[in-house]
């Protein structure tokens, strides 16, 4: 991993567009005087340099929203103006990096400041000093466009950085030269068609509200693999799909992303914890690297982002996060990687935009939220997608956008919750009292939907198996009739059920407990691979065949879940797949001889 790069407290630039403060509203400072200021300009206001954001201009006065604890900032202060929109610096060293919401380097500001950050202080998000060895994949002469690969960086182990034309260049390269090279230092020279020369570097800049360009968007009808079997096989997602999971205090939320970020098939994690506790995001933090990735049994660290802008971190950061994240997401699908980034949670950034609204005294919408939430939401969930990148027709990368939503008291008509509905296609509906039982992940069967299904059906037929669907519908069609017979219990008792009612509950009770249920802290059921959640399923529904036939042969329900192999089947989770799958044949030839067995037996 690179070394960390130098911080220091910004002092003003006397060369800089400045202004005056007039007034002061919380995170919120209205400046008079800046010339030539344009939406969403960075600047930086008073004697440290707080970083802020212009975010509406009236006759020459320009509100900030500003990134940093306003405290001490008075009418009278400068305010100057950087004549930029807030942007990311993309390059290698990205990676093993944590971040807060506008690409400040934390492990750079703790050096400086200590646990909290020290008001003013700026630091490089790319180490300047870390030399990386650059291999050039094109020559002097060569005519490139956007996204063209120009060469190679071995970032990390897990992952080869690709150093792109940025988007909007093309020409033809002067010079271009392999060797070990700083993030400052030139790598070669473009001279683009009306004769300019620009210097090209392993980095570019890219503006954090505006998507990054691409040749064209594909269907979504490959899955993103999570190892979590009731989203997998009940409520998959599609790589470059959208998600969103709500869910009340304590519904688990928060494990659940950091399940699929440990798990999903992705090349490149953003996570972005956006005003969660600082406890959950320290578990995070200290968790992750120690973390192996499944595959490569390297640290997961060495293919991960984390982006921390905490519940007691400034509140215009926390708006800002959410698009540091998904344009570093968008920098590593261009590259033609799959990535999933996950965004803990929209609501606390939903709360963020309603704090400022109500500092700039804008007419609120529902609930106090501003009236342009729906279409923020939508702006951030609609840079997802598989897509053809620019460069070349063959590469394709995809951004997985899945987004935690927290209601009040999980009340999940509230606007954020409804609003993240109307734009994502997949719902994971947190259920808190399956939670108080213990039941995780706590996701309800009965109200989660995904609407990939159709798109990835074709997939799993053809990579999986050909019943998958079928065994899915079934399962789920077994899960709807335990519910209604739940509401007959209740009035009458399980005793009065007829015995192949009592057998539909049984296996409804099996797939639940046997299969839904998944442990995030056991070293073998936290990951399912796809192929043993088929067989499980498989094994469970067959049993669950086995049984009715039994009980329409007149074998009492009570000496069927007596077997031995009832105790194989609940262990199935938790017992290593890496021999093979045998233990599950070896399951499925019991349950036949053993139910065999016990119907000659009551014949």
């Amino acid at each position: 991993m690179a070394s960390v790069g130098k911080a220091e407290i910004l002092r003003p630039d006397e060369s800089s567009p400045t202004g005056t403060v007039v007034k002061v509203s919380g995170p919120v400072v209205v400046a008079e005087g800046l010339r030539g200021a344009k939406m969403f300009d960075v600047v930086r206001v008073g004697d440290l340099g707080l970083l802020g954001e212009i975010i509406r201009l009236v006759e020459g006065q320009a509100t900030v929203q500003v990134y940093e604890d306003t405290t001490g900032i008075r009418p009278g202060d400068s305010v100057e103006n950087t004549g930029q929109a807030l942007s990311v610096e993309l390059g290698p060293g990205l990676l093993q990096s944590i971040y807060d919401g506008v690409q400040r380097p934390l492990r750079v500001l703790q050096q400086v400041g200590g646990d909290f950050i020290t008001r003013g202080v700026v630091a490089s998000a790319l180490d300047e000093k870390a030399v990386w060895e650059f291999t050039a994949l094109k020559k002097a002469g060569d005519r490139v466009g956007p996204g063209e690969v120009l060469g190679t960086v071995q970032e990390t182990p897990l992952l080869l950085h690709r150093i792109l034309v940025p988007p909007g260049w093309s020409g033809t390269l002067e010079e271009i030269t392999s060797g070990p090279y700083t993030i400052r230092q030139p790598i070669g020279r473009l001279r683009s068609e009306d004769g300019t020369t620009r210097p090209l570097f392993l980095t570019q800049r890219w503006l954090v509200r505006v998507p990054r360009p691409v040749k064209r968007k594909l269907p979504p009808l490959t899955p993103l693999i999570t190892g979590q079997r009731v989203i997998d096989t009940f409520f998959p997602i599609a790589k470059g799909g959208t998600a969103a999971i709500p869910g009340p205090f304590g519904s688990g939320k928060t494990v659940t992303q950091q399940q699929l970020a440990k798990w999903a098939e992705a090349d490149v994690v953003v996570y972005v914890g956006c005003g969660e506790r600082g406890n959950e995001m320290t578990e995070v933090l200290t968790e992750f690297p120690h973390l192996e990735d499944p595959k490569s049994k390297r640290p997961l660290m060495e293919r991960t982002i984390l982006i921390a802008n905490t519940s007691n971190m400034p509140v215009a950061a926390r708006e800002a996060s959410v698009y540091t994240g998904i344009t570093i997401a968008e920098y590593y699908r261009d590259m033609g990687y799959d990535v999933a980034l996950m965004a803990d949670s929209t609501s606390r950034w939903a709360e963020a935009l309603r704090e400022i609204s109500g500092r700039l005294e804008e007419m609120p919408g529902e609930e106090g939220y501003p009236a342009y939430l729906g279409r923020r939401l939508a702006e951030f969930y609609e840079r997802a997608g598989k897509v053809v990148i620019l460069g070349a027709e063959d590469r394709q990368g995809s951004v997985t956008v899945i987004g935690a939503v927290s209601p009040p008291g999980g009340d999940i008509s509230e606007p954020v919750s409804q609003n993240t509905l109307r734009v994502t296609r997949v719902f994971w509906a947190l259920d808190a009292s399956l939670a108080n039982r213990r039941h995780f992940p706590s996701i309800n069967w009965l109200t989660s939907y995904s609407l990939y299904g159709d798109d990835l059906a074709p997939y799993y037929a053809e990579k999986v198996a050909p019943d998958w669907i079928a065994l899915r519908a079934k399962a789920l069609e077994l899960l709807q009739k335990e519910a209604e017979l739940q509401e007959i219990v209740q009035l009458v008792g399980s005793d009065a059920l007829p015995e192949r009612e009592k057998g539909i509950l049984d296996t409804a009770r099996m797939i639940r407990e046997d299969y839904l249920q998944q442990s995030a802290y056991d070293e073998v059921d936290t990951y399912t691979s796809i192929q043993k959640q088929y067989r499980m399923l498989r094994a469970i529904l067959r049993f669950g065949d086995l049984e009715e036939q039994a009980i329409a042969r007149g074998v009492p329900l009570a000496r069927i879940v007596e077997l031995p192999v009832r105790v194989a089947i609940s262990r199935m989770k938790t017992t290593s797949d890496r021999e093979g799958l045998g233990f599950l044949d070896r399951i499925e030839k019991e349950m036949e001889e053993q139910i065999a067995a016990l119907v000659k037996e009551v014949a």
